[in-house]
């Protein structure tokens, strides 16, 4: 969430985590292997910056998925409104018939 801000040192990264330091750019690293983030190293201080528009095909598949599954959820409701008024009709028609 840092990075969405802007770019951050490794050690403005760390600052808010109790980890060893080689646990964080062991953190980093697979981040950057991922693409989603860069890093350049200046001197001694090594900066971190987020490449957002890699999540962009995250994105639009998530999109995706979502719509599928709120059309599967509306099918779903929809089953269990039925189901719920199959039973309550024949509840009546037990009532009436005693």
């Amino acid at each position: 969430m840092r990075l969405t801000i802007g770019p951050a040192s490794v050690g403005e990264l760390s600052e808010p985590f109790a980890m060893a330091m080689p646990t964080l750019l062991q953190h980093i690293r697979v981040l950057e292997m991922s693409g989603l983030i860069e890093t350049e190293k200046i001197g001694r201080v090594r900066t971190c910056s987020l490449q957002a528009e890699v999540l962009t095909g995250t994105e639009q598949w998530l999109a995706s998925q979502r719509a599928v599954w709120e059309q599967r959820l509306d099918r779903m409701e929809a089953y269990v409104v039925a189901l719920h008024a199959t039973k309550v009709r024949h509840a009546r028609r037990k009532r009436k018939s005693r």
